[in-house]
This record gives structure tokens, C-alpha cells and sequence, in this order.
């Protein structure tokens, strides 16, 4: 029974201790830091999802019918302009263009001696007009035999990379039929969507006719190292998304992207007197951000903002606070709603310029 009450006792003791402690502490104050929004210009950064595209890319497709008789390329491979790629069986059409020169020799012998005889005025002026006739359509049909057989041969129509091979060596291909495709990657168009809000603020704040100039944030989350130009709009928006495509250019001198790629352009937008606070001081509750406001109280109070913006360990206040606004910075989850504190304040561009360091 004794040990019962020393136990009892202890208890008592112990419980009595904790609670003179907390009365110290709570007379002395934690120490808790706060500062206020700093109004300043700065900059946003959007983020757009992107397909990128060459500049030229086509398809290779055969123009007459025959037997792929020789591919003088290989997938993947580097082309010059007028480069023979491919060279589809040309023998019926060299006997075509055998057969429409011969033509062509006898229509001009038919045509010179006819000549000779309406000079002798042996025949009337109608024989010689008939002759020279014949003698056009002769040579016509040599001009177009010609291009058939030029149609054997399948040459590079500018600088570009070669993809994979559609037929074999051997295969018999139609007219029409896909041989490969090039692509022109010395330039590379960025394609991504815009919504209507951030169109307009980009067209009311774009000087005259000067480009904006964008960033590529490739697959791999590396910048892309050569900026890039706003060159085209799209004329309407998508009724469904509420977009509208913008088109960038981009150089590609070192040929690292290609056709089909994807990644992120990265648009900056210049903001004027926005309410900048660090993103640590604020938290989120049923996807709504908030902060801890000191009254003149010294009163902890929760309040809802609405961001306008994102930055790099910064959020841009839209509504919610004011300058003279005092926001908790450290000790969110030490603190309960109508908790007074005593604090020590830090200034606010102090804070803004340091924020790698004050971040948790």
C-alpha cells in the first residue's frame, strides 16, 4: 500500500513539475519568426508541354512501278540535296526512252526533207505544218519518257536524316508506295498550347513586332542550350481545351533533337508589383493554401490566399493579404488557430534573398 501512494506521489510531483515548466516557458515565449509580402517586379516562369517537330519532314515514295534494284543509303544516315537514294529497275523505261528518241530522229528527217520540198515549193505549206506537227509530238514524247526514267531514281530533295527503310532490296513497289521518310532537323519548330488568359497578357505586353524568346526544357529535364523565337500564332482557338498553339524556333546546329521528340517550353512572363511570400509559410487544407496571420494580439489566425503564381520557393499572392500583414514563416505545425506567441520578425527582401537558406 505504501509503495501505492510513493508511486501516487511521484506522479503528482512529476505532473506538477511539467506543468511549472510549461508556465516558465510560456512566461519567457518561444521564440517564433515572422515577416511580411514583399511587393517587387519579377518575373514568372510558365510551363508548357511540347511536340517537336523539323522543320521539313516528308515522305519518300516511289513514283513509278517496278523492282527496288538498289538503296544506296542506310537508315539513320546524313543526305545532301540531289543525293541518289533509291533506284527502282529503269530497263523498261530506258527501251521507252530508246524507242521515243527514235521517233523523235525519224519525225526530225520527215520534217527537214518536207522543209526542202515546200522550199522548192514541191509540196503545199499544209504538208510541211503537218510534218512539223509530228515532229512536236515526237520530241514531247521523248521529254516525258525521259521523266519516267528520272522517276527510277529517288534523290534527296534537301539536306536531312534518313528514318527507317519501308521496303527491301528487291521488293516490288507501286507507284505511290513508301519508301522512307527525311527530316530537315537544322531547325526545329516547338509547337504548344496556350490558354486564353496568358494569350492575351502575352499580346498586350509584346512591344510592336519583336519576338519572345522561350526555353526548351528537353525529356531528360536538361535545358536545352540554344533559345528559342515565338515566330508563329495559330488563327483560332480550340473551342474544347480553350487554347491556342504557338509555334517556337528553335536551332538545332548540333542535330541533338528530332522529329517526334517531346519536352517543355519554358515562357517568361514579367510581373509588375506582385505580393511575393516564401512557399514554407504557407499550407494546404482540402486543396486550398493558407497562412498563419499574427493580429495585433499577437494572435495566431489561419487565412485562405489565392496564388497567381509559382516560383522557385516563392509564391505570388493574388488576394488574401496585405502588406502589413504579419505571416508566420516558422513553427506552422507548432502552432494552433488563436494561439498567441511572441515572435521575432525578419524582414521581408531579407527573407525573399535568402530563401535556399531559411527553406526547410
Amino acid at each position: 500500500m505504501k509503495h501505492v501512494l510513493l508511486i501516487g506521489l511521484a506522479a503528482v510531483l512529476c505532473l506538477s513539475s511539467c506543468h511549472s515548466e510549461k508556465e516558465e516557458k510560456g512566461e519567457e515565449g518561444e521564440k517564433f519568426l515572422v515577416t511580411h509580402p514583399l511587393r517587387k517586379d519579377t518575373v514568372a516562369i510558365r510551363d508548357y508541354v511540347c511536340q517537336i517537330h523539323s522543320i521539313q519532314h516528308i515522305e519518300m515514295r516511289a513514283l513509278e512501278k517496278g523492282y527496288l534494284q538498289d538503296i544506296y543509303v542506310d537508315e539513320g544516315q546524313a543526305v545532301k540535296k540531289g543525293q541518289l537514294m533509291f533506284q527502282i529497275m529503269p530497263l523498261m523505261y530506258k527501251a521507252e526512252l530508246q524507242k521515243a528518241q527514235a521517233e523523235a530522229n525519224f519525225a526530225e528527217i520527215e520534217f527537214q526533207n518536207t522543209k526542202r520540198l515546200a522550199d522548192s515549193n514541191v509540196v503545199a505549206p499544209n504538208e510541211l505544218a503537218l510534218s512539223k506537227a509530228k515532229l512536236d509530238k515526237a520530241k514531247a514524247e521523248l521529254a516525258l519518257a525521259q521523266v519516267h526514267l528520272g522517276f527510277t531514281e529517288i534523290r534527296a530533295p534537301f539536306n536531312g536524316i534518313m528514318d527507317h527503310f519501308q521496303v527491301r532490296l528487291g521488293s516490288l513497289v507501286d507507284e505511290g508506295d513508301l519508301l522512307t521518310t527525311l527530316s530537315d532537323n537544322s531547325k526545329m519548330w516547338v509547337y504548344f498550347n496556350v490558354p486564353e488568359a496568358e494569350y492575351l497578357n502575352f499580346k498586350a505586353k509584346a512591344k510592336g513586332d519583336s519576338l519572345m524568346k522561350v526555353s526548351l526544357i528537353m525529356a531528360n529535364h536538361e535545358k536545352f542550350q540554344y533559345p528559342g523565337i515565338v515566330e508563329t500564332i495559330e488563327a483560332d482557338f480550340n473551342n474544347e481545351t480553350g487554347n491556342i498553339a504557338f509555334r517556337a524556333t528553335f536551332p538545332n546546329p548540333e542535330g541533338l533533337l528530332r522529329h517526334g521528340e517531346t519536352g517543355n517550353v519554358q515562357m517568361v512572363a514579367p510581373l509588375t508589383n506582385a505580393m511575393l511570400i516564401p512557399q514554407k509559410a504557407t499550407f494546404e487544407v482540402l486543396e486550398k493554401k493558407y497562412v498563419y496571420v499574427i493580429d495585433k494580439e499577437n494572435t495566431v489566425r489561419s487565412r485562405e490566399i489565392t496564388i497567381a503564381a509559382e516560383l522557385p520557393h516563392i509564391f505570388v499572392v493574388k488576394s488574401g493579404l496585405a502588406e502589413t500583414d504579419r505571416i508566420l514563416l516558422e513553427g506552422l505545425r507548432q502552432v494552433r488557430e488563436n494561439e498567441k506567441i511572441h515572435y521575432t520578425e525578419a524582414k521581408a527582401d531579407s527573407v525573399i534573398s535568402h530563401l535556399e537558406l531559411y527553406a526547410e
